[in-house]
């Protein structure tokens, strides 16, 4: 019996990979219900791909450091969108204004890490696994999160990943985690898969089984709903808008996540950088009116995340080398909005000429988990990070 359920799952992982190969999705069976978390709250994370330039985000324009640092790729004083006396929001991000205005947009500042990695594939590693810099975890902490506190049995998935055919955080054993761009397209590319007959052969019948699964879960996924709301006409618009059509579906999912792709930006960052930042505020301002029309904003918390910063001074090519500090929005019906952490100190640069951290990026985990979704941080993170306060009761 052993051997038999043993060729089972192998048979089983094997199809899974095959999907996981094409795109498609990371798919596993679990029946346990909620362990005392509360997954009415859904989480979207929005990646941005690259490592975004936090000092051109959110400017320190009071700083005198940052126009020596940056005498040809700063923003000038007569373009920033003033938040108090020294900040400043990027001009692209005019749409989130309006968040900002309503409280429901927090901005925390200087996050990063001990003993920063400046490799793309490293760091990102590192913040999506949620381990030190000298730790190699296998799990994401999504998944981690899942595994110790699992979501309902009736959802239709753990996670949906957008934009992006890496689970990221959703990476793991024993996670339920869907990769798609498109539901309806995700639907007919798993039936054109379908082995045609599987008379008499149990191995065929397991993965057609697996298969149906899969089908079933994409058709459920799409729910067809017809939103006033209007969506962007950019990449990332159309990720926003196929995430609103996953949470209108009604069929359940604790987190979403969406990416951004492009903020690489080592030369010509000013003209990218502009069109980035927009395509994120505009997409933003979509979710959260999307979101408003499902009824759903209030039970929703949107939270960017990047490998690491850029380097504050400008380099050569008009553009910004890897970094590590950086701020990150926050947003919400129940986010109290505000400034968080301390400012960009770009007077206390290091011997690499980058900035400290203030604020250990797993904190924004543990808010996650204890303030949203009422679990153990430590349980999830293996240590104990201070909970902020930018999530309202």
């Amino acid at each position: 019996m052993s051997n038999s359920i043993n060729e089972h799952a192998r048979q089983r992982r094997n199809f899974l990979k095959r999907l996981a190969a094409a795109g498609f999705i990371s798919l596993s069976p679990q029946l346990a219900s909620a362990a005392g978390a509360d997954y009415r709250r859904l989480l979207v994370l929005v990646e941005l791909k690259g490592a975004n330039d936090g000092l051109n985000t959110v400017i320190p324009f009071a700083d005198p450091e940052y126009a020596r640092l940056r005498p040809r790729i700063g923003i000038r004083r007569d373009e920033i969108i003033p938040l108090d006396e020294r900040s400043a929001l990027h001009p692209s991000l005019q749409p989130l204004m309006a968040l900002w205005q309503q409280r429901e947009l927090a901005i925390v500042q200087s996050i990063g890490y001990p003993s920063p990695n400046l490799s793309h594939f490293r760091s990102i590693e590192i913040w999506e696994t949620a381990s030190r810099s000298d730790q190699y975890l296998s799990d994401g902490w999504l998944a981690r999160t899942f595994t110790a506190y699992p979501t309902p049995a009736t959802y239709v998935a753990d996670g949906v990943v957008i934009a992006s055919n890496e689970l990221g955080p959703l990476a793991g054993s024993g996670v339920r985690a869907i990769a798609l761009s498109d539901a309806e397209q995700f639907a007919r590319q798993t039936k054109l898969a379908h082995p045609g007959v599987a008379s008499g052969n149990a191995a065929l019948r397991h993965l057609l089984k697996v298969e149906d699964d899969v089908v079933s879960a994409a058709n459920r996924l799409h729910s067809g709903y017809l939103f006033k709301t209007g969506f962007p006409r950019s990449a990332f618009g159309n990720a926003v808008k196929a995430g609103c059509q996953v949470v209108a579906s009604g069929s359940g999912v604790a987190a979403l996540r969406l990416t951004l792709n492009g903020f690489d930006t080592h030369q010509n960052q000013p003209a990218t950088h502009a069109n980035l930042l927009k395509q994120l505020a505009e997409g933003l301002l979509a979710l959260k009116d999307a979101l408003g029309e499902l009824g759903r904003w209030d039970d929703t918390l949107v939270m960017t995340y990047s490998e690491f910063g850029r380097r504050p001074r400008e380099n050569q090519s008009n553009g910004t080398d890897h970094g590590t500090a950086a701020p990150h929005f926050v947003l919400g019906g129940r986010v109290r909005g505000g400034l968080y952490g301390e400012a960009p100190k770009l007077d206390r640069l290091d011997g690499n000429g980058n900035l400290p951290f203030s604020l250990d990026y797993r904190s924004l985990y543990a808010t996650v988990l204890e303030r949203w979704w009422g679990v153990s941080s430590a349980t999830v993170l293996g240590a104990r990070y201070p909970a902020l306060e930018f999530i309202r009761s």
